[in-house]
Order: C-alpha cells, then sequence, then structure tokens
C-alpha cells in the first residue's frame, strides 16, 4: 500500500508550525477531561470541573517530565550523560511510553495527597482516558512517519520515507488499534459495572502490556539500540513486567473482594 505522505505540519503562521502530533496530544488531552468528567457523574465521585482541570494538568507534566526522563534513562543513557545539555532538547524528538506512565503515576498520587481523594479512584477515571491519547499519539508517530514496522510482504506493507526502500509493516497502525480501540473497548466493558478499586487501573496495565509486547514483533527496534537480548527489544523487556504486576494485582484485588 502507498504511505500517504502527510504533511506533519498541518498549519504555517510565518515562523510558527503547528504539527499534527502536537495537535493528537492537544485532543487526548482534551478528551481525558470529558471522559473523567463523564466517568466520575456515572460513578458519583465528587470531584468538581476545577479538580479535573488541575487533574489534566498535573498528568500533562507527569507525561512530558516522565516521557523525556524515561526515553533519556531507558533508550539513550550514554549519549546522554556525555550531552547532558540534549536532556532538555524535546524538539529534537525522544519521549518514552513507560517514562510517561510512571511521571502520571506520580503526579496522579501527589494530585490526591494534596485533594484528599482516594488514589485508586482517581487511577480508574484516568484509565478509561489514557487509550484514547495513546490511540491519537500513535496517529500522530504514524503521521510524522516514524517509529515503523519491520520489514515484511504483507499486501498491506508501506515504504515510510526514512525508512529506506524495504516495504513496512505499519506498527504504528497495529498500536492506535490495540492500544487505543481495544484497550479503551475493554475498559469500558468491564468498567459499564461497579467494580473494586483499582481493577480499571490494572486492566490498563496489563492490557497495555500485553499489547506493546505483541506490537514490538512487528516493529522495528531502534536502531542505536536493536534488540537487547536475542529476539527481545527495550520495548517487550519494559512491558512484559507490566504484564505480570497486572494480573498479580487483578488477582488480588478479585481475593480481596471475595474475602
Amino acid at each position: 500500500m502507498p504511505y500517504p505522505n502527510i504533511d506533519p505540519v498541518f498549519l504555517r503562521l510565518g515562523p510558527l508550525q503547528f504539527r499534527w502530533y502536537g495537535l493528537m496530544y492537544l485532543l487526548g488531552l482534551m478528551a481525558a477531561y470529558f471522559l473523567i468528567k463523564a466517568r466520575a457523574a456515572t460513578r458519583k465521585v465528587a470531584i468538581t470541573k476545577e479538580q479535573i482541570y488541575d487533574l489534566i494538568v498535573y498528568a500533562a507534566v507527569g507525561v512530558f517530565a516522565g516521557g523525556r526522563l524515561g526515553y533519556v534513562l531507558f533508550y539513550n543513557l550514554p549519549y546522554y550523560l556525555e550531552h547532558p545539555g540534549k536532556i532538555i532538547a524535546v524538539w529534537e524528538g525522544g519521549m518514552s511510553f513507560h517514562g510517561g506512565l510512571i511521571g502520571v503515576i506520580l503526579a496522579i498520587i501527589l494530585f490526591c495527597r494534596r485533594r484528599g481523594f482516594p488514589i485508586y479512584t482517581i487511577a480508574d477515571l484516568t484509565a478509561m482516558a489514557v487509550p484514547v491519547g495513546l490511540g491519537l499519539g500513535r496517529l500522530g508517530n504514524f503521521i510524522n512517519g516514524e517509529l515503523y514496522g519491520r520489514a515484511t510482504d504483507v499486501p498491506w506493507c508501506m515504504v515510510f520515507p526514512t525508512g529506506g526502500p524495504e516495504c513496512r509493516h505499519p506498527s504504528q497502525l497495529y498500536e492506535a488499534f490495540l492500544e487505543g480501540v481495544v484497550l479503551f473497548a475493554v475498559l469500558w466493558w468491564i468498567g459499564r459495572k461497579p467494580r473494586p478499586p483499582g481493577t480499571l487501573f490494572w486492566t490498563f496495565i496489563t492490557g497495555y502490556g500485553l499489547s506493546r509486547v505483541v506490537v514490538e514483533l512487528f516493529r522495528e527496534p531502534d536502531a542505536h539500540l536493536g534488540f537487547i537480548v536475542g529476539p527481545i527489544s527495550m520495548g517487550q523487556i519494559l512491558s512484559a513486567p507490566m504484564v505480570a504486576i497486572g494480573a498479580i494485582m487483578l488477582i488480588r484485588t478479585r481475593l480481596k473482594k471475595q474475602g
């Protein structure tokens, strides 16, 4: 299939450039606000509009700070130790989902302690919104022609502008589907009925880990890292513990309810 070659910049105003990838982040945060608001009303969580705004701001800071630091630590630490000034050069690219997740978790804990909310209550509300942002973010990766898949001969393979002459898996779209559409559907289905606190959060952790481990089978590993151990990528190393920890916590939550 031909790669659509969408211009990553959707609007130019003089020296200013507005990119699809940044727009996806903005749309994800907007969707998070409305989803959290709707979910809170359904579950009768006493949280005001202003507190939801604050939560979104906390989460946004956690995503950007954690995502950048995670990339530095997990994906290119030797380079940044030699060039520490580049750590803040986010315009050059380099964000890590796993680092962003840690940042958001810490942000939620801080928000809950300052506002007096139970941590799992807010974590469950937030979990429903994250897949929407993930799906949009992966579409942004696709438009940018980055994080493409491995070379293949499947009928829907694409030649990406920066991926050489090989036809490759559009793994960004696989991720958008699994991490976005499928994971949101699973969380929505589980969340239709009242569940023990933490159920949606740990379901998200488990579901994302599974999705990422699967997609990494088709995604081209970072050129400067390659495979870490045999055919195992850094993304799989970081995601496999999510599956194990999430499953254990879900079982524990279930047993506590029965007890």
